[in-house]
């Protein structure tokens, strides 16, 4: 199945949906990065935080940005979407081990850590990006953006990540949704929300017996004269390139640049988001400062 995301409404447009699939997505992180099991839930559950919440975007060269940083081995994690759903991302330890929980799944919260905080940067064009800023409540990404969404927007949300892998620790699914109460929202509503939220199944269980992003949100608002919008594609997509490589080393000011030519009589520089490596020769970095 393809990656991709769908909207929707309920309650005559007093909630607001989107779910998603971002099997290949993660499965691409994995690849690029040779990340651990570990490593590729937690990177995969922010990918899919971040697609969701990047179709809120609405100026073609918007972009958002979550930031997690704890104090746990994974270092911290770092996505990067646009407002067409393609998404990049790394982690700061792509090779991090646990033990399982007292659950017996993989510890995303003992990788990320007790004590850290989430930032969401929306840069929309504007002379400052909008940054908001909320400490970890849990570390397991999907309650910790659920607390961004109350605490910097103050809109009540029900955020559901995942990502399984199978026995051989490869990627079987991932994918999520948020659900989201607008003003007017009535009690029964939230009442409602809050039953079937309470009885329905992990969001892998889902995904893994089959279930689309649609089949998903019509479990939970089914009841609610759920509407269906639009359908989009998500993916792992950078936009990294020499000329943006160029702009990176112009920015370390010639000095930096002229001892790179006496010293290692050129440069390398490597891509954070998909590790493509772009080499610089002598006479590239006498042009750049020329």
């Amino acid at each position: 199945m393809e990656d991709y995301i769908i909207r929707a409404t309920a309650a005559e447009g007093t909630v607001r949906a989107v779910a998603t699939i971002t099997t290949n997505m993660v499965k691409d992180a994995r690849d690029i990065h040779e990340l651990s099991p570990l490593a590729s839930i937690a990177i995969g559950r922010t990918m899919t935080a971040a697609s969701l919440m990047s179709t809120y975007l609405k100026g073609t060269k918007d972009t958002l940005t979550i930031q997690i940083k704890g104090d746990g081995p994974l270092g911290g994690v770092v996505v990067v979407s646009d407002m067409n759903a393609n998404v990049r991302g790394y982690v700061n330890n792509p090779l991090v081990y646990l033990p399982l929980n007292q659950d017996g799944k993989y510890d995303v919260a003992g990788a990320i850590g007790e004590n850290g905080y989430l930032n969401v940067i929306r840069d929309l064009g504007m002379k400052e990006p909008y940054i908001g800023y909320v400490n970890l409540v849990s570390g397991e990404i999907a309650e910790d953006i659920a607390y961004y969404y109350a605490s910097s927007e103050q809109i009540p949300s029900v955020v559901a990540l995942g990502v399984l892998t199978n026995s051989k620790d490869l990627i079987q699914c991932s994918g999520g949704f948020i659900i989201q109460l607008m003003p007017g929202a009535e009690e029964n509503t939230i009442t409602l929300i809050e039953e079937k939220i309470s009885t329905l199944p992990s969001i892998t269980k889902l995904l893994s017996e089959g279930k689309t992003p649609e089949d998903i949100l019509e479990l939970v608002l089914g009841e609610m004269n759920l509407k269906m919008g639009e359908k989009s594609p998500c993916r792992y997509k950078c936009n990294c390139s020499r000329e943006r490589m160029e702009r990176g080393l112009v920015s370390l000011g010639k000095e930096e640049i002229k001892s790179m030519i006496e010293e290692q009589h050129g440069a390398e520089t490597c891509c954070y988001f998909c590790r493509s490596k772009y080499q610089f020769s002598e006479e590239d970095l006498l042009n750049l400062i020329e």
